[in-house]
């Protein structure tokens, strides 16, 4: 008989703008700020709502699970308090940066489940749209005295800065006229000057250079890099540094609250003073944005650097920024995960200002919760081994059926066929037993082969096997009994104790099966100077062929089902064909690396 795949456009991957969990919001420190601001009326203005936040990638690579963690805070904050999240691309960097970065971001986003649209009205920025802008707030501060031109060499430049325990001493050019200063930055604008000749720096304070804070000694404000740029073309060869554009921009576009991670905390001496400075100049109303500092995410197994990412692929020690194995967004979304499971880890992991380990299986947990109500269940064989029913009639079938999904019945049922030859798993034979064996073992003497359920078909009972020439068992024979079949009164009459899957041999669909796990050993591949490619995992991928029953030839790329007894599973959205899925390993059933 045919197969019947009722669920074959159910469940269906939810690649587009998807809800929060519904889990309640989890109490984190930032939202008590929020809600504190809220009360207070801080950042009530005319036409704005109270909440704007921002994520602000700079688009020279792939987004990773980490920004994921920034993504769910910043978007939701902005959905959970009816305000606003923009999408900003810090691209001060053009040596660095690309369209192709730009696309892929923007695409991350949108698949998580987040929006930068609000009313019909697109909040999508750029740091280069306000080069023009950043320019003449250089220049306001040149004439204020609170920037000029330093054109020490990069060496002298590091060796006067000092160190953690050393004040810095000032620049020989610290006191340059502004006049001077200013008019050396306008012949840095019109190309009159190489890389590296001068730069501008900032003057916060008359004994910045003492600060103990390394990054309030005279902070780098631009640099020249005659470089072109992807949106901008030649039409700049200066270009604003990170510390500088930043808080200017949250500034220009009304951010409330600018939510960055702890490594930024030194940094927001600078950030208050300069939108304070400019605020003054009349460049922004008041009140102006805050900085605020949270943990980022440290998640076990993994690595974040994108120079380490980047090396991987390099190197072909994985296939691609896409590849199962990476923990990049694009990564995570062809493995198999969900928009709703990572959005649900950040949830769980919250936000603290402690810096700690997360570990692996969180993620993994929250991926199981999140699949198991939802997925389709599929019965697949990944280590075949031939079963044959001798005593079934060749040529011949029974329709077996079992639920589609088994807490969702009105689903229906899903139909495979009983057939004289049959793939069960090679570890569902065992020719010498161990204690507590309940799967097919062979007669020995007197003794009867042992008696197992064909999950959703017939019990069965051992009555032989066959080797090849080298002593492998190719083949288990057994005898059915034809009035205990699942679901009839006499599948009642049989008690056994050993229940497995199995596929029909003449109707499976041979596919590839790609096993994945997690990349590294160790469970900080890159802490401590660690060489983490000395850690890499050698089974992080394993790919074998594998016999499905034959519905799940209609699976399309993105869907997802849990393979009895194997774990959950989706149809890769690369080399899945029409009629020829790929399958990726999601995650096991359960968490193996705990034990």
């Amino acid at each position: 008989m045919p197969p019947n795949l009722p669920f074959q456009n159910f469940f269906m991957s939810n690649d587009k703008n998807t809800p929060a969990p519904g889990n309640a919001p989890s109490s984190n420190f930032v939202r008590a700020i929020v809600e504190s601001d809220l009360a207070a009326g801080t950042h009530q203005r005319d036409g704005l709502p109270p909440v704007i936040t921002r994520f602000p990638p700079e688009p020279n690579g792939y987004l990773h699970i980490g920004h994921a963690k920034s993504i769910c805070l910043n978007f939701g904050l902005a959905r959970d308090y009816a305000g606003l999240c923009h999408l900003r691309f810090d691209d001060t960097n053009p040596e660095k940066e690309d369209q192709e970065y730009v696309d892929t971001i923007m695409d991350s986003v949108k698949w998580l489940g987040f929006s930068w649209e609000r009313e019909g009205q697109e909040h999508l920025y750029y740091a280069s749209d306000y080069f023009e802008q950043l320019y003449k707030m250089a220049e306001y501060l040149i004439e204020k005295g609170h920037a000029y031109v330093d054109s020490q060499s990069a060496e002298d430049m590091a060796k006067n800065r000092g160190n953690f325990g050393t004040p810095g001493t000032n620049s020989p050019f610290r006191d340059r006229p502004a006049a001077e200063s200013l008019q050396l930055f306008r012949d840095m604008r019109a190309g009159k000057y190489k890389d590296g000749e001068h730069i501008l720096r900032a003057k916060m304070s008359e004994d910045a250079m003492a600060s103990p804070v390394m990054t309030n000694r005279d902070p780098a404000l631009y640099r020249i890099r005659h470089a072109h740029h992807h949106r901008t073309g030649d039409a700049w060869c200066i270009y604003p540094m990170y510390d500088y554009t930043h808080p200017i921009s949250d500034a220009i576009e009304n951010i409330t609250h600018s939510l960055c991670t702890l490594e930024f905390q030194d940094h927001r001496p600078f950030y208050d003073w300069l939108v304070e400075t400019l605020a003054e100049g009349g460049f922004f109303n008041k009140p102006v944005p805050r900085q605020y500092e949270f943990a980022r995410l440290n998640l076990t197994y993994v690595v974040t650097s994108k120079r380490k990412l980047r090396a991987l692929v390099d190197d072909g020690t994985v296939t691609g920024w896409d590849d199962p194995r990476m923990p990049t967004i694009v990564g995570l979304r062809r493995r198999g995960y969900t928009p709703e499971s990572i959005q649900l880890f950040c949830e769980r992991i919250g936000v603290s200002k402690a810096d700690g380990w997360i570990d692996m299986s969180t993620l993994e947990g929250a991926l199981r919760d999140d699949l198991d109500p939802k997925a389709p269940r599929a019965i697949a064989v990944l280590r075949p081994l031939k079963l044959i029913v001798d005593n079934f009639p060749e040529g011949e079938s029974v329709e077996c059926s079992s639920p589609v999904h088994p807490h969702h019945p009105e689903l229906g049922k899903r139909t495979f066929p009983f057939t004289r030859e049959l793939w069960i798993e090679q570890e569902d034979f065992m020719e010498t037993p161990t204690k507590g064996y309940f799967r097919f073992t062979p007669p020995v003497g007197d003794q009867p082969g042992s008696r197992v359920r064909l999950k959703y078909g017939y019990v069965v009972e051992c009555t032989g096997y066959d080797k090849d020439a080298d002593g492998n068992v190719i083949a288990v024979h057994v005898k059915y009994f034809e009035d205990s079949k699942s679901g009839t009164p006499g599948a009642d009459n049989y008690k056994v104790k050993g229940n497995i899957t199995w596929v029909s041999a003449a109707s499976a669909l041979e596919a590839e099966v790609r096993l994945y796990d997690r990349l590294f050993l160790d469970p900080q591949p890159d802490a401590g100077g660690k060489d983490f490619k000395s850690v890499l995992n050698p089974n992080a991928l394993e790919t074998v062929t594998a016999y499905l029953e034959p519905g799940m030839k209609d699976a399309v790329a993105d869907q997802r089902f849990q393979f009895e007894r194997h774990g959950y599973f989706v149809a890769d959205r690369v080399d899945s064909q029409p009629g020829k899925p790929v399958f990726n390993r999601v995650t096991t059933l359960k968490d193996s690396w705990g034990k």
